[in-house]
């Protein structure tokens, strides 16, 4: 039984899974996270009970794989409810334009030109949005800390594996809250 179900230790005071999260979203993003929820709770949660209670009814469940699979389903299904639940209460919903559209803040999308000239392109969003395809980082990422606050044609130095990078900020755009 030694070592079964153990994980490596690590300092909670410098493990960087440890850090706090921002609680920040955009409204489209609290709207698509409200929209999962509904399709888990109305459509996937009512069809895999229907399915778990018609294995059941087939007799042993010990031997009855088809049981066995809807329910661990089942029982993902609803700790994802729960963690959506629980996530869509304390998340803070931004859903206005900043102050100051010509510094980097929160939902801002950022083009950004690095020593070798080279553009890159990203937007600023919340944990719970970050999308690697569309180039939306979060708001908690090292590239994003080292851009708040920062106007056009400032520049931007981020730790990264292969040695520091240097980026200049080449333009700052929002999109309008109900765009």
């Amino acid at each position: 039984m030694k070592g079964r179900n153990m994980t490596r230790w690590r300092d909670p005071a410098k493990d960087p899974r440890q850090e706090p999260k921002s609680n920040l979203i955009t409204a489209e993003g609290a709207e698509r996270l409200r929209g999962i929820l509904d399709h888990l709770t109305r459509v996937e949660r009512p069809r895999l009970s229907t399915k778990v209670g018609e294995a059941a009814a087939q007799g042993d469940r010990s031997e009855n794989a088809d049981y066995t699979y809807n329910k661990k389903e089942l029982h993902r299904v609803l700790g994802r409810i729960r963690y959506l639940t629980k996530r869509l209460d304390e998340v803070q919903v931004i859903d206005r334009l900043p102050a100051d559209t010509e510094r980097v803040y929160f939902g801002a999308f950022v083009t950004l030109e690095d020593e070798n000239g080279d553009e890159l392109s990203i937007r600023i969003v919340g944990h719970d949005e970050t999308d690697t395809g569309k180039h939306w980082i979060s708001v908690d990422a090292p590239l994003a800390k080292a851009l708040l606050g920062k106007g056009l044609d400032d520049e931007a130095t981020v730790a990264a594996p292969g040695g520091e990078t240097t980026y200049i900020i080449t333009d700052i755009r929002y999109r309008a809250p109900n765009a």
